[in-house]
């Protein structure tokens, strides 16, 4: 069961502030990219539809320690690592290094992500369990 997933980000000059590194912003982009190729890979998405139900999956923390600078052109790996599977929500934690380098981690994130019904006719969202075709794939990593 899958509880690990990484990908690979280039760092674009849009990506980049006045001193020429890389924005903090940029960082909470990549994750969010990441988890969404995590869910395309077990054949979902953080916006889903199953038997007619709206499903997604609203940020209720986020959070991000930065280590060393990244600069245009880098290329970065984020690791996305499932902490904690509970009925209704999921935490990941994301490792990011500079592609290439045993110099340890350039930052490291996470996010606590919520399983929400869509009320389309009323604009709401309220919490339900994980749809059981998406939460037999997944395995939280201690």
């Amino acid at each position: 069961m899958p509880s690990r997933f990484s990908m690979v980000h280039r760092v674009e000059f849009s990506d980049t502030d006045m001193a020429g590194i890389i924005h903090f912003s940029s960082f909470f982009r990549y994750m969010e990219v990441t988890e969404h190729a995590f869910f395309r890979s077990l054949g979902c998405s953080v916006d889903m539809e199953i038997d007619g139900v709206h499903y997604g999956w609203p940020r209720v923390h986020v959070e991000c320690d930065f280590k060393k600078p990244v600069r245009f052109e880098d290329e970065l790996t984020v690791e996305l690592i499932v902490r904690e599977k509970r009925e209704r929500s999921l935490r990941y934690q994301f490792d990011i290094r500079k592609v290439g380098e045993d110099a340890g981690l350039i930052a490291q994130g996470g996010f606590t992500v919520v399983c929400v019904r869509y009320n389309t006719g009323e604009g709401r969202m309220r919490a339900v369990p994980i749809p059981t075709a998406l939460a037999i794939q997944l395995e939280a990593e201690a």
